[in-house]
């Protein structure tokens, strides 16, 4: 099945239309990281306060019955809660989230790299060199520990590479945005 250019050239916009998202959202990250990570705080309580709603609406109104009423009713008021809690003080709770998912992170570094270091000093005898997996083992510590004594600085670094990581994607649509544009003049010539 043969797609017009049109279609293409619609999707070239859609596709660079995305790339050029990402990219103000990455550059957002990057130069206000603080502010960035609020914002998806914020959007994450206002889709758990939705979610809790419509899922009591479909209870109630919707016919939606799983068979554990009590378990749907407590989980959508819980989200609700959650939602209104977060939507009164996104500020607290950017930093109560934050510093918890830096603290699994950091604790995953952690167990990772001594993982690394037990499993490479148990089995030596079957690699040639192990200082590589022992270097990269005592960085996954010290990276875990540095998490640990600075979670607020670490989740404003996560933010900040997750804006390059956004930035390097956005250059990646827009090279799927022209070329779809090109293969849509192609396409009409």
């Amino acid at each position: 099945m043969a797609i017009s250019s049109d279609t293409k050239r619609r999707w070239a916009a859609i596709t660079g239309l995305r790339g050029l998202l990402m990219l103000l959202a990455g550059i957002y990250a990057v130069i206000w990281p603080a502010q960035a990570l609020t914002a998806l705080v914020i959007v994450g309580g206002a889709l758990l306060l939705i979610d809790g709603v419509l899922g009591l609406w479909s209870l109630t109104f919707g016919g939606a019955r799983t068979g554990n009423f009590w378990f749907d009713v407590a989980r959508n008021g819980l989200s609700i809660i959650t939602g209104v809690l977060i939507l009164i003080s996104p500020m607290l709770a950017t930093l109560l989230s934050a510093t918890i998912l830096i603290y699994i992170l950091a604790f995953q570094a952690i167990i990772v790299g001594v993982m690394e270091i037990v499993v490479i000093l148990r089995e030596r005898e079957h690699y040639a060199r192990i200082w590589p997996v022992l270097l990269s083992g005592g960085l996954y510590v010290l990276f875990g520990v540095a998490l640990l004594l600075a979670p607020v600085f670490g989740a404003l670094l996560m933010v900040t590479l997750s804006g390059v990581l956004a930035i390097l994607f956005s250059v990646g649509l827009f090279a799927i945005a022209w070329r779809l544009y090109q293969s849509s003049k192609g396409a009409a010539a």
